[in-house]
């Protein structure tokens, strides 16, 4: 493994790692905030808030990183992000929480930017691998982080956030003295219509082949709020878990998904092809989202993760498979432009989840992820359909 793969892998780590730490212990910290009892609609526009800024931004970022060069836009992400956990830390109230969320938003490029950087590095029959073990290292993240962030939680609500801050500053410096730039900057000129938002989105979709790509990224990031949204809140309703025992569920997932994401897509994909792969992951998923809606004891949700975790080797089939529709010169771009998708997904789906969940919240806490498999459901037809043919040249 070369070394910026490395160095990339180590900067997921810890990006994730401080991802996880907050989850647990945020509807915590709201309720301390707010004085509500019911905060599953904060949650939501938190969510929303962070992603709409991503919404507007990424695709910005994504082709600002073809134009200048991965490194430079990867260091103003982490910066970002930085700022936004000291925000989350000593926020005295909702409007500053709104505010570091809205900056975090705003410099959220490092996984396309990262991602957009795999793909410079990386020949095509690698890719499928490469993102498996770029969604394993978010995974080790994920076994490390919710649990942390449950003790820590656990002894000080703000002492998770502190952390989180600290772990981004490390992200910071780690990409500032160790990773070398994967792209030659262009020397033309900066056209400031690229600093349009919807220019990118507009150039990228005007690729009919890419269309049914896009969707499927929407469909499968919303699925992905759901967790982040509701995952506490039910955890709480459902099985009475303080922060440390929600910590430790989601550490267990991270676990399996980590496992999984590191030694399957790869042979998967060889075995099944990418069609196959994707349709398997979204049925595991679905298996074990239907075990969790109907679970009344906490040893079944933990007993099921490894069929939640297969799930996983979709993604990296999904995400080989896009990369392989654009120019090598618009990989920045069209990362953006995914990442302005997903976050447009991020703002719808944690007010529809968290507004569903308070419906269903009393007399059915695990109904929320039936909900979850209904939008997967949505995925499959298009999955049959995709045309998987040769690049196409590049949009003007």
């Amino acid at each position: 493994m070369t070394r910026p793969l490395i160095v990339i892998f180590i900067a997921i780590v810890l990006d994730a790692v401080g991802i996880g730490l907050i989850f647990p212990i945020l509807p915590s910290l709201l309720k301390e905030v707010t004085h509500a009892d019911n905060v599953a609609p904060f949650i939501g526009i938190m969510t929303a808030l962070y992603a709409a800024m991503q919404f507007v931004f990424a695709p910005v970022l994504g082709a600002l990183s073809d134009r200048l060069g991965r490194r430079p836009v990867l260091l103003i992400s982490l910066g970002g992000a930085a700022i936004n956990y000291l925000f989350l830390a000593f926020a005295p109230n909702l409007f500053l929480l709104f505010i570091g969320r809205a900056i975090a938003g705003l410099t959220s490029a490092n996984i396309s930017v990262a991602m957009a950087y795999i793909t410079d590095i990386s020949p095509e029959d690698k890719r499928a691998r490469r993102f498996g073990l770029f969604n394993a290292m978010f995974g080790i993240g994920f076994i490390i982080g919710p649990v942390l962030g449950g003790a820590l939680g656990d002894h000080w609500l703000r002492l998770p956030f502190i952390a989180a801050a600290v772990l981004n500053g490390c992200n910071l410096l780690l990409a500032f003295f160790i990773l070398p730039e994967s792209r030659t900057p262009s020397r033309e000129k900066l056209d400031l219509s690229a600093l349009n938002p919807l220019a990118p989105l507009r150039s990228v979709l005007s690729v009919k082949s890419l269309l049914p790509f896009i969707v499927l990224f929407f469909i499968f990031s919303a699925t992905g709020e759901a967790y982040g949204t509701c995952w506490a809140l039910w955890g709480g309703d459902a099985f009475q878990w303080n922060g440390l025992w929600v910590g430790l569920s989601l550490g267990t997932f991270g676990v399996c998904q980590t496992l999984a994401q590191a030694f399957l897509p790869g042979p998967a994909v060889k075995l099944l092809g990418e069609r196959a792969a994707i349709l398997t992951g979204v049925a595991s998923v679905c298996t074990a989202l239907v075990i969790m809606a109907l679970a009344t004891e906490s040893w079944m949700i933990f007993a099921i993760m490894p069929v939640f975790a297969l799930g996983g080797i979709g993604v990296p089939a999904l995400q080989a498979l896009a990369t392989g529709q654009v120019d090598d010169s618009q990989q920045g771009q069209f990362q953006g432009v995914l990442a302005s998708v997903v976050s447009l997904a991020s703002i719808v789906s944690p007010l529809a989840f968290s507004s569903f969940y308070f419906v269903v919240r009393e007399q059915w806490p695990g109904a929320i992820w039936l909900s979850v498999v209904v939008v997967y459901a949505m995925a499959v037809p298009l999955v049959l359909g995709l045309r998987l043919g040769p690049k196409p040249a590049p949009a003007k």
